[in-house]
């Protein structure tokens, strides 16, 4: 009989059929919204307001997937199961995925807002710069897991790494950008978002994006973690075949996380 840990994560398919089907809607009608619908006409920015739609979800996203990320970490600690450390890099994929979407956003809004007429696509500006820096902690996450073989070993050390990691966001999306000089909101104290930044208009599409965002992450993330999930299997029935220089209980440790006999 399989050990708990050895279960497939079960997904509810109704829900996740409600839950894309949502998310097509919404981001369908924020993608039609966000280019033809009507917006205020403001210095500087003026058409790129649009941008606002797509660049500050994405980094909600990325806010929320580390949150998330941290919590299966934090619970692998605990547990040691397998899944828990499968929930946490998927997670972690997936931020760094929308973070780095947000930054390719942020330097096309600034090249035409900020620094138009310069050429300047990048020029360290503390919120791009700490963002930068945020995403490379979380490479490093990865670059960690790849340097470690043991699955055990791996889970636990890319755990605690991960819960250094998700402490550190909010010092460097946060609170080091407002004590510093930046022509990104939120610099020298000044409110990074606030409710009367948005027109009326927008936020009937900014909030959708914001759903539409977490949905799509919830959507990408149930994925990622199933076929992780499978790979694992399938490589653990590989090690297991007659010729795979390991004999059952050995590989069965090799790839379930789960600790076997001690080593002769």
């Amino acid at each position: 009989m399989p050990a708990p840990d050895q279960t497939a994560p079960p997904v509810n398919r109704r829900l996740y059929r409600v839950v894309r089907g949502a998310v097509v809607l919404v981001l369908t009608g924020v993608i039609v919204a966000g280019f033809l619908g009507q917006i205020p006409q403001l210095d500087i920015l003026e058409q790129s307001a649009r941008n606002l739609y797509f660049h500050v979800p994405m980094w909600f996203t990325l806010m929320a997937a580390t949150i998330v990320s941290a919590y299966h970490s934090a619970r692998h600690l605990r547990s040691g199961a397998r899944i828990r450390d499968l929930r946490a890099r998927e997670s972690a994929r997936l931020a760094l995925i929308f973070g780095g979407l947000g930054i390719v956003t942020g330097m096309v809004w600034a090249r035409f807002t900020w620094y138009e007429g310069t050429g300047i696509w990048w020029n360290f500006d503390p919120k791009q710069s700490m963002a930068a820096v945020l995403l490379l902690i979380y490479g490093g996450y990865f670059v960690l897991r790849d340097a470690i073989d043991t699955p055990n070993t791996r889970g636990r050390i890319a755990a605690v790494y991960n819960l250094f990691a998700v402490v550190t966001m909010p010092f460097l999306l946060y609170i080091l950008p407002r004590q510093m000089p930046s022509l990104h909101p939120g610099g020298e104290g000044t409110p990074a978002f606030s409710q009367t930044d948005l027109a009326p208009a927008m936020k009937w599409v900014f909030y959708p994006s914001v759903l539409g965002f977490f949905g799509l992450f919830w959507l990408l993330y149930t994925q990622r973690v199933r076929l992780a999930w499978i790979h694992n299997a399938l490589h653990s029935d590989r090690r297991r075949e007659p010729g795979s220089g390991l004999p059952p209980d050995r590989a069965e440790d090799a790839t379930s996380g789960t600790p076997g006999p001690p080593e002769p």
